[in-house]
């Protein structure tokens, strides 16, 4: 039972961390090389994608998507979908889709004379599942090498949520010990008796079988 326990507590927080690392913005240093237009139709992968853009009719099963391709500076590339959030979740307000699009492709550059860009995005880059990471927005920097800053952001969501966590355990402790630890402390007081008067039944029943074997 206690592996069982910490099983789904591991489990519990696995999640968490997911949700967070998924949900919460990053920043990642690279050089844009290219942006395009494709038509997606969002099937078993349809939660990695947000939504059609505000304003446009999102009950079409198909929709235009814009992508801007990038390269790290150890050469590795990386593919950004470029939607809007709207007033969905995550809770990013993204209606400049279109915009963000011509900056992107305002800033393409090439390996000869590359030109560094940050851009924040949240979720993840799957290949065998077709899912990207969402651009939000897009930063020039003077080189690979530029400062991302400090996820202020980050930090206050992160704290905030423990810090609920905290409380809720808090009260959780105080209500047990309040609660349910005298109810359960009275409830194995009253199975150790009820018990204990079975035992002693059973002690007096084999007594009196005894008298007639002894006749």
């Amino acid at each position: 039972m206690r592996y069982i326990k910490w099983f789904f507590i591991i489990m519990f927080w696995v999640l968490v961390a997911a949700f967070f690392h998924y949900t919460l913005p990053q920043k990642d240093i690279v050089r844009i090389v290219d942006t395009y237009e494709k038509r997606i139709d969002p099937g078993e992968n349809w939660w990695f994608w947000a939504q059609a853009d505000v304003g446009t009719d999102g009950t079409v099963p198909n929709r235009d998507v814009f992508f801007i391709q990038a390269v790290r500076e150890n050469g590795r590339v990386i593919v950004y979908r470029n939607e809007d959030t709207g007033w969905g979740w995550p809770p990013y307000f993204k209606f400049d889709t279109s915009n963000l699009q011509a900056e992107a492709a305002n800033l393409k550059s090439t390996q000869a004379d590359p030109s560094y860009v940050i851009i924040k995005h949240y979720g993840w880059r799957f290949e065998f599942l077709t899912a990207f990471p969402n651009a939000i927005s897009i930063t020039p920097v003077d080189g690979p090498d530029a400062s991302k800053g400090i996820p202020f952001l980050n930090i206050i969501i992160l704290t905030l949520f423990f810090m609920v966590v905290y409380f809720i355990w808090v009260r959780w402790r105080r209500f047990r010990r309040a609660r349910l630890d005298p109810r359960l402390e009275e409830m194995q007081d009253n199975w150790e008796a009820a018990g204990d008067a079975m035992s002693d039944r059973r002690s007096r029943f084999s007594r009196w079988l005894g008298t007639w074997r002894s006749k």
